[in-house]
């Protein structure tokens, strides 16, 4: 392929991998989903496309649907132990930031309530709320009625609509959430905990890294978060060998929300991410398997740090 062909693509990467990222909840299942647009790209008669940024966006849209619709991830999905892949901020796969609507649409409460919709609500949903395509340039990329996009993006809307959760904070406010929620965690007071935390607040977590085969932990009440997360940062020695050694804590903002890291030799060793709505917390996210945090340690090393709220846990 010719230089100015490769260069073209390229141009398109990061939108492409932002687009498959919100489509499959995954930062390698996108890289993979480009590659193969790549692929496709280079076997293409480009002499007759017109719009080469409008054919690597039905590519990619496409590809990631035929993933979503995959046996094997549909079983993945099924049996409860999948989770979003957190990407930190800054990180260029998290796409447009510009509107509400596409700083919410890659939350992982978002992303998490998308797994609800059928693949092409889905697709229909990203490419209008995320990337402002009109509903005539969506049907034309997934080959339906710009009737029935409208009809798809209404239904997406409304299943969504319970995912409200605030994503305008800057790092400063996002810091002095976490900064509050730490202190509180290690007080041992669990009362200090459940003040934070909305009355109807969630809690799930991966099992500290037990693997994509152990089912997601969920908590039902803020009592039960409170329990668990005042457990959790209680340390041991044992604790401290499964992390393998003893981590330090920063705050973070990660898919837009504040966030815990916990990092041993610069590499991220878990997460901790919360969900913000009327001043307090409504949903805490704990996810510690390593599958999920490659991207997110990689973006960690790319940048500069603030102190750590705990030098050494």
């Amino acid at each position: 392929m010719d230089t100015a062909a490769v260069s073209r693509f390229e141009a398109s990467r990061s939108r492409l991998a932002s687009l498959a990222y919100r489509l499959l909840g995954s930062a390698a299942d996108a890289e993979d989903t480009v590659q193969d647009a790549f692929l496709r790209w280079q076997a293409a008669d480009r002499e007759h496309i017109e719009v080469p940024e409008a054919w690597l966006t039905k590519v990619v849209t496409n590809l990631a649907l035929d993933r979503l619709r995959s046996a094997k991830v549909r079983h993945e999905r099924a049996v409860g132990a999948w989770m979003p892949e957190p990407l930190l901020d800054g990180d260029p796969m998290l796409g447009p930031a510009d509107t509400v609507e596409q700083r919410e649409s890659v939350t992982l409460a978002v992303l998490t309530l998308m797994e609800r919709l059928s693949p092409v609500e889905r697709a229909v949903y990203v490419l209008r709320e995320a990337f402002a395509y009109s509903h005539a340039e969506i049907a034309g990329i997934l080959d339906i009625t710009e009737s029935g996009s409208q009809q798809h993006a209404h239904r997406a809307r409304r299943r969504i609509a319970a995912a409200g959760h605030g994503t305008d904070l800057d790092h400063a406010s996002a810091r002095r959430i976490v900064e509050a929620f730490v202190d509180a965690a290690s007080s041992g007071r669990t009362e200090r905990l459940v003040a934070l935390l909305t009355d109807d607040a969630t809690g799930i977590s991966d099992g500290a890294g037990l693997g994509l085969a152990a089912k997601l932990i969920r908590y039902s009440s803020p009592e039960r978060i409170a329990g668990a997360v005042r457990a959790g940062f209680k340390p041991t020695p044992a604790k401290r060998r499964l992390a393998g050694g003893s981590p330090s804590i920063h705050a973070a903002v990660v898919n837009g929300c504040p966030a815990m890291l916990a990092t041993l030799d610069d590499r991220v060793v878990g997460v901790m991410i919360l969900e913000i709505r009327d001043d307090k917390i409504a949903g805490v996210r704990g996810i510690a398997a390593p599958d999920r945090l490659g991207r997110l340690t990689d973006e960690w090393q790319r940048q500069e740090h603030d102190v750590p709220l705990i030098e050494s846990w």
